[in-house]
């Protein structure tokens, strides 16, 4: 996000039709998104610090450039982009074999952009954005079992993803989650707001055991799992984590947390690749 200089070049460079300059111009865009190489870190050769690798497994059917990812007792729900259509899907899919359920759309107007989202108490919350920063977003509930929608709240700021606290009140970063907004989902009034005390760039994040966990990248090779206190929103614990491979256009390649993150007590669940996607499934250490 953010980096519109990187398409603009792009286009400067490629002589093609207005549609495909576009759709270049967006990956690029959304892949390179709040990731800067001059600031790069030291580069960490694991995947997930104090994790094992347990599996993948593997999702049908089409999916956009891949957002979020949450998983309940039987489904798998991941959010995705069209960033050249500019249209935003919540996907739903089997746990047991990854089988292609349904997919609704999730574009408000000029909001098309889903990000991070979080399921509680039977629905679903996933923020849907204006693909700019300092803009617009909806902050949407469904219901987990039809993907109906059950309410609407307007907030001015581009967010990008959503978690449910304890206490009911839903916590959401803006474009790069430079700041963490507490809501009262009951009016959308905006309780209080935070600076993140991490680098990372969230794109997901859940509570799990009290804590808020939010996993994203730091630069193109680099990202990190962070635990924070709840309600102080300090930052307790940091796992790094390392590139799925080379960095490449689309959305293949770069850190394991870049995208989609999922947690259930030590369960780490990572959905790092645009489709054809892989849903890792990580063991952390206690």
């Amino acid at each position: 996000m953010g980096q519109q200089a990187i398409g603009r070049q792009t286009i400067g460079r490629q002589a093609i039709g207005r549609r495909s300059a576009r759709a270049a111009v967006t990956a690029a865009l959304l892949l390179l998104s709040g990731l800067s190489v001059a600031g790069a870190s030291e580069r960490f050769d694991g995947a997930v610090e104090d994790a094992r690798l347990l599996g993948a497994l593997s999702l049908d059917g089409d999916l956009y450039h891949v957002q979020g990812v949450e998983i309940g007792a039987h489904r798998i729900w991941v959010t995705s982009v069209d960033g050249a259509a500019r249209r935003g899907y919540l996907h739903e899919f089997d746990r047991a074999t990854g089988r292609f359920l349904r997919r609704v759309e999730l574009t408000d107007g000029a909001r098309y952009h889903p990000g991070g989202l979080s399921f509680h108490d039977g629905s679903l919350w996933v923020p849907v954005a204006e693909m700019r920063p300092y803009s617009s977003a909806v902050l949407i509930e469904l219901d987990a079992a039809t993907l109906r929608v059950r309410r609407r709240l307007r907030v001015a700021d581009h967010l990008g993803c959503v978690a449910v606290a304890p206490d009911g009140r839903l916590v959401a970063g803006n474009w790069d989650s430079r700041l963490l907004y507490v809501i009262d989902p009951t009016d959308g009034a905006t309780v209080r707001a935070v600076a993140s005390p991490s680098a990372t760039h969230y794109q997901d994040m859940k509570f799990v055991d009290g804590a808020l966990v939010a996993g994203g990248n730091l630069d193109l090779w680099n990202g990190t799992v962070d635990f924070l206190d709840w309600p102080a929103l300090a930052l307790r614990r940091t796992l790094r984590a390392g590139a799925i491979g080379p960095v490449r256009p689309f959305g293949r390649g770069g850190p394991y947390t870049g995208e989609g993150m999922a947690i259930q007590g030590r369960d780490l669940y990572l959905l790092p690749e645009d489709g054809p996607s892989r849903l890792f499934h990580f063991r952390l250490a206690a």
